[in-house]
């Protein structure tokens, strides 16, 4: 397994897009560092890039090579290894190359400016919204055969997590205000990693304001510690439950 997550893992930091990511990170983090007058301004400047264009870069990018490495996999299959092998390493592999761009591109800046609290759940945040786009890239690419219905599933996905969710929400919200919608509203919001992240980043911050309805409710309703546990939970889920998904329909693909 090592061997094939290492040649995986080289293929993609030496990609051209990944190296594109890298690079649009590191202008994007520099400046917002640099040209923010404190750092609570650079901070939420930082975490619009890891709600929209870390998850929209780990969606497109792994739906994309994945579905490029399918003569590669079919290859792969054809040798003395498991299924559950040649998927892993995959995974690892467009993974790491990922997250030793956003390390790097981001990761750099903010720790030099940030306080050693905001650097951390800054770059813990953009490590778990890979991990998490990544799975659902890999299980978008499992439901569906062909390569452009996958992207157009992927920037759907992407769509509704980052514009569509807390606009509906919202609207839920207005039109349900006189009847008691704190625990449904709880349900929804594990429903959505993003508003999860948006959470453990803003509660730390102490800039409630800047929450929205959603993780304003979930802080109200669960407390400052309560809710970084369960969020931290659900999101450890998100991470893994797309990728067993996947990995239990490849076992069954006919490729």
């Amino acid at each position: 397994m090592g061997k094939i997550t290492k040649i995986i893992f080289q293929d993609n930091i030496r990609s051209k897009i990944v190296i594109f990511y890298f690079c649009l990170l590191a202008l994007l983090s520099w400046t917002s560092m640099l040209l923010q007058d404190n750092e609570a301004k650079a901070a939420l400047t930082m975490l619009n890039i890891v709600l929209f264009i870390v998850p929209l870069m780990s969606l497109l990018y792994t739906i994309v090579y994945l579905y490029d490495a399918h003569n590669f996999i079919v290859l792969l299959l054809s040798q003395p290894v498991t299924r559950q092998r040649v998927w892993w390493s995959f995974y690892c592999g467009i993974a790491g190359g990922l997250l030793i761009a956003y390390l790097l591109g981001a990761g750099i800046p903010v720790m030099l400016f940030a306080s050693p609290l905001t650097a951390a759940l800054q770059l813990l945040a953009g490590c778990v919204s890979t991990l998490v786009f990544v799975s659902l890239a890999f299980l978008i690419t499992m439901l569906t055969s062909e390569k452009t219905r996958g992207i157009g599933a992927g920037l759907l996905i992407w769509l509704l997590l980052t514009m569509i969710y807390d606009s509906v929400l919202l609207y839920l919200v207005f039109l349900l205000g006189e009847y008691p919608i704190e625990r449904p509203l709880m349900g929804l919001l594990m429903l959505n990693p993003l508003d999860l992240v948006r959470f453990q980043i803003i509660l730390q911050m102490d800039a409630s304001a800047m929450m929205g309805y959603s993780g304003a409710a979930m802080k109200e309703f669960l407390g400052a510690t309560g809710g970084m546990i369960v969020s931290a939970f659900l999101l450890t889920v998100w991470a893994a439950l797309p990728y067993a998904l996947s990995l239990r329909l490849f076992r069954k693909k006919d490729l």
